[in-house]
């Protein structure tokens, strides 16, 4: 769920006059604007496009979808932020911007590997595993515990100390268990994270993050989404189900091909997304063949403001583009972050070819 940036000096009337733009495109069903509520109102996130031109929004949602769509919480949050003094953006590092010492000076010593120190703010402050950051203005990791820290995701450092699982497992006994959510974002975190992996650290961190009550499956769609394809294959082999759209990601044909007609509808949607992206272009030929639309925006979770034809520009697939556009790909269509065509990704990402491709295309 990519978010916008704030202007330099953002205004709120103008923000006022997006929403109100955004709430008339989508009462008219344009499928841009219908895209943008799925992926920011939960409401709407299962409804169609008919669903949501009928759904009688109201000016709550429209502000509601604004607040969300530049990463604050509610339209309240928003306002203050632009209301309070400073940029609405704050450079400052996440560390800085905790504003609890004690939290602060924790993630510093998580940071550090610092075993002793950390040791020590737990004995003094029991409640710390349960203390909460606020970092306004982010599409996620708005609210981590001290838990979610040591995924290094978001890149803080680009760097885990060699101790890492050790500091894990003494945040979860003392008490960072407790809250399975916690522990599940955690999972998530350090499944679709790089640094993790780089680290040598990842297999080892969702084995005891799953050995604590962390649900493999549910990080699936975020590592598969991010490509991170030894992370998904050690969910698999801590217990995490092999879906269709698993199989499509990682380019296992036999499966896609035998767990295709039991799949459900958004397994199926999903699974086009993955394969568009990864350029999997037999698996995203079979589904195609099976009826999927091409030219519906991807699902919320899997870089939904794109279509499966802006995925495989982007990422240089000729095979996974050609397979789409013989299935009916519109070229015209736009994201809805940056209103760019695939062919306008295909030259953001510097794929040449494909640029040449399509520029040859109508529309």
């Amino acid at each position: 769920m990519p978010t916008r940036r704030l202007p330099e000096k953002p205004d709120l009337d103008h923000l006022k006059a997006e929403a109100r733009a955004l709430l008339a495109a989508a009462s008219r069903g344009d499928a841009r604007a219908c895209q943008r509520v799925r992926e920011f109102h939960p409401r709407f996130a299962d409804a169609t496009d008919e669903d949501i031109a009928n759904g009688n929004m109201t000016w709550s949602d429209g502000l509601f979808l604004m607040a969300r769509e530049y990463g604050y919480a509610s339209w309240p949050r928003l306002k203050a932020r632009i209301g309070s003094d400073g940029p609405a953006d704050a450079p400052a590092a996440f560390t800085d911007r905790i504003e609890d010492p004690i939290l602060r000076q924790a993630v510093q010593a998580v940071d550090d590997g610092d075993m002793t120190t950390l040791r020590a703010l737990l004995d003094a402050c029991p409640d710390l595993v349960s203390r909460r950051a606020r970092f306004e203005g982010e599409n996620y990791f708005r609210a981590p515990a001290l838990l979610a820290f040591v995924a290094e995701n978001p890149v803080r450092n680009d760097s885990l100390p060699p101790n890492i699982v050790a500091i894990t497992r003494l945040l979860l006994e003392r008490g960072a268990a407790s809250n399975r959510a916690d522990v599940q974002e955690t999972l998530h975190l350090v499944a679709s994270g790089r640094v993790a992996r780089e680290a040598g650290a990842q297999p080892a961190l969702l084995a005891l993050l799953v050995a604590f009550g962390a649900a493999p499956d549910t990080a699936m769609d975020a590592v598969l989404t991010h490509g991170e394809f030894a992370a998904a294959q050690t969910l698999l082999r801590l217990g995490a189900p092999l879906s269709l759209p698993v199989a499509a990601a990682l380019g296992d044909m036999p499966h896609a091909s035998r767990l295709l007609p039991g799949a459900s509808a958004g397994e199926r949607r999903l699974a086009l997304a993955l394969a568009a992206q990864h350029g999997r272009a037999d698996i995203l030929r079979l589904l195609l063949e099976a009826g999927e639309d091409p030219n519906r925006y991807n699902p919320p979770g899997s870089h939904a403001h794109s279509t499966p034809l802006h995925q495989a520009a982007l990422n240089g697939h000729e095979d996974a583009l050609a397979a789409l556009i013989e299935h009916g790909a519109r070229t015209d269509l736009r994201d809805t972050l940056w209103n760019g065509t695939a062919l306008d990704w295909a030259r953001h990402g510097g794929q040449e070819a494909i640029a040449a491709l399509l520029a040859t295309r109508p529309g």
